[in-house]
């Protein structure tokens, strides 16, 4: 009976086949590794923005930011403004730095309006003044979303009244000033726009 010899019996990592696996087994964990730093860095860029917004804005600079871009807004759709509430918003969570203004406004809709063509209108006239119209308001059919310079606006017709709609505005998150203490009120701004019909 002849003996085999151990190492005969045995594969080695010696081989072209197990040089390839091992090779082909380095190169994807590298890939995956490249994949994984990627996707962490597109996704950081958020975050890091919201922990150090660029030039911080006062509360006056914040206030004026989104007040300026609604007027444009409600001049350039030719809106009918009945109310309007500001406020300052975390953009983090309910409490810390950075915050936005904020806005809420209500406005007449036409009498003969129809939320898909009218909505339609509006985004179509604000493109034209260099708006950038965005994905739809999620629960809001025929809504708009719109932004500009840092600014989002949403317009849509209010769900509980049909001759009313509402433009939402959000100013960047640029002020750090701490409003942890302040209470959560909004402040009401209608006569920003009472000028203007």
């Amino acid at each position: 009976m002849l003996r085999q010899n151990p190492s005969e019996s045995r594969p080695t990592l010696r081989t072209p086949a197990a040089r390839a696996l091992i090779a082909a087994t380095l190169f994807l964990c590298l890939m995956l590794s490249a994949a994984v730093i990627v996707v962490a860095r597109l996704n950081s860029g958020s975050g890091e923005a919201l922990a150090y917004p660029g030039d911080p804005a006062s509360d006056a600079a914040s206030l004026g930011q989104v007040v300026t871009a609604a007027k444009q807004v409600v001049g350039v759709a030719g809106l009918h403004a009945t109310t309007a509430g500001y406020s300052l918003m975390s953009c983090k969570n309910q409490d810390a730095p950075p915050y936005q203004g904020a806005i809420y406004l209500n406005f007449a809709l036409p009498a003969d309006a129809h939320a898909d063509a009218f909505f339609g209108s509006v985004a179509s006239k604000l493109t034209g003044h260099g708006w950038v119209e965005g994905r739809p308001p999620a629960q809001h059919v025929f809504g708009k979303t719109v932004s500009k310079d840092g600014i989002t606006a949403m317009i849509y017709r209010e769900s509980t009244d049909d001759a009313t709609g509402v433009l939402r505005m959000y100013g960047p998150c640029q002020n750090m000033n701490d409003h942890r203490r302040d209470a959560a009120v909004w402040t009401d701004i209608t006569g920003e726009f009472s000028q203007m019909h």
